[in-house]
């Protein structure tokens, strides 16, 4: 009779680490004043009660994984499925926020590739060259894609590649939480010295007021369906996942002809698999508003209050889940250049979030950093946990710009891909050249980006 209990045994351990960690937060005012999010204390919590610490529980890294893996999907999922009035930041925001984390990408890949190839040319000559494009796909696409892209290089011969990206990942989440908290808690103190309050407009305090009074909405399913409204509320996300699910499947059928470029770019899909999820929920979003302005809807199915408490639950689930699967044996291994690319690459993080945000937006700009940089270091998880501390009732755009914004950068960021691969054959072929010319690639991407981001901001406040 216990293996019936096996599916549900992870989700029953992180339900009692938030419990724990709730109260802990309540009676510990440490953890309010320095405002750490409960689900990583939670995660902490689990990561200490787990194999890994003192083995007093046992929680299966795969099922970790995967529970992670959908949990993000279907946390922006319900954040796009909402129902918004066309809002104060707007598409332009949105455009924006996609162009600046696709520049942020490019910024840690350059920065990681340049510090491995230098090693790999003098003090480590058996280094994998292209080690430290882990940068990006660790620190801002999560364990999951860098354990993925890590674990086919080592077909390649970069022995222990899973692990090495697994380990860059896990210090991205150190990063996020060990230099994320106290930087939310210096932006909040020294926002006024630093210029961080931004500018309010008129029609950003009422679409405020607006969502709160949206959010109080719950009862928009008729009596006579005999379904729930929150039943309608998974039945629509169950709908968006499982297109995403075809469309994913589609694309890797449509790539395979490539051979090895085809599977790079298929295995990074796969890992954005919530980016594709967000466009399919807007695209049924669009569609739904469109079959009302026709009169053919005349029932609003999304619910917007029960599709954010699905939305914040995910993410807590999530979160608690992304910490407690940190292994600290990949810690140990090839310490050195991990060490070295992923203390350049924080720091790199912190300067240009602060920068780029402070040139981009003009209102939320404290919330807008933090979510950027928690994305930036761990995923977008850990984005919306640092956000959640500084906006708990979700009252700015980050966490839309965030979203859209990602999906914004998928089409940005195809190119990349195909450059990722270039790199990589450049250790296949032993033609070093092709070092150069990715880099060189990417740093051109880099500066059209930033120029392009640049240009439109300043055309937006003047």
């Amino acid at each position: 009779m216990e293996t019936i209990w096996e599916p549900i045994r992870v989700f029953l351990f992180l339900s009692l680490f938030l419990i724990i960690a709730t109260v802990i937060k309540n009676k510990i005012t440490v953890f309010q004043r320095f405002l750490i999010p409960t689900s990583i204390i939670a995660g902490f919590i689990g990561l200490i009660l787990g194999s890994e610490v003192l083995d007093l529980i046992v929680l299966d890294p795969e099922r970790l994984g995967n529970i992670i893996y959908h949990l993000m999907a279907i946390g922006f999922i319900s954040l796009a499925l909402k129902d918004r009035e066309k809002s104060y930041g707007g598409k332009m925001d949105n455009i924006n926020t996609g162009i600046a984390i696709t520049s942020a990408y490019l910024a840690q890949g350059i920065l990681g590739f340049s510090i491995s190839l230098v090693l790999a040319y003098t003090i480590l000559p058996d280094l994998f060259p292209p080690f430290g494009l882990l940068l990006p796909l660790g620190f801002a696409q999560g364990p999951g894609q860098a354990y993925a892209i890590g674990r086919s290089w080592e077909e390649l011969g970069f022995a222990n590649g899973a692990n090495i990206g697994l380990s860059v990942a896990t210090i991205g989440f150190l990063w996020a939480i060990i230099f994320g908290i106290p930087l939310l808690n210096f932006l909040v103190r020294r926002k006024k010295k630093l210029g961080l309050e931004g500018r309010e407009s008129i029609l950003a305090k009422m679409f405020k007021r607006k969502a709160d009074i949206e959010e109080k909405h719950t009862e928009n399913i008729p009596k006579k369906l005999f379904i729930d409204s929150f039943s309608i509320q998974l039945v629509l996300i169950g709908l968006v996942y499982l297109i995403t699910y075809l469309i994913l499947r589609g694309i890797s059928g449509a790539l395979a002809p490539l051979g090895n470029y085809g599977s790079i770019v298929a295995d990074l899909l796969w890992g954005f698999h919530f980016v594709i999820a967000t466009m399919v929920a807007v695209g049924a979003r669009l569609t739904l508003n469109l079959l009302k302005r026709k009169n053919w809807l005349h029932i609003n199915y999304p619910d917007n209050y029960n599709l954010q408490r699905i939305s914040a639950g995910s993410f807590d689930y999530m979160i608690v889940a992304a910490i407690a699967a940190i292994s600290i044996i990949t810690f140990r291994e090839n310490w050195m250049p991990i060490v070295l690319v992923t203390t350049m690459g924080g720091i790199l993080t912190i300067l240009l979030a602060v920068f780029l945000c402070r040139k981009v937006y003009r209102s939320y700009i404290i919330e807008h950093i933090v979510s950027l940089y928690g994305m930036w270091t761990g995923t977008i998880t850990t984005g919306v946990a640092l956000l959640r501390e500084v906006d708990p009732n979700s009252k700015s755009n980050a966490a839309e710009n965030l979203v859209i914004g990602s999906a914004v950068a998928l089409p940005l960021g195809i190119p990349l891909m195909f450059i990722l691969g270039l790199a990589v054959s450049g250790y296949e072929t032993e033609n070093p050249m092709l070092y150069v010319y990715s880099l060189v690639i990417f740093c051109a991407f880099l500066a059209v980006l930033l120029f392009l981001l640049l240009w439109r901001t300043r055309r937006k406040k003047g």
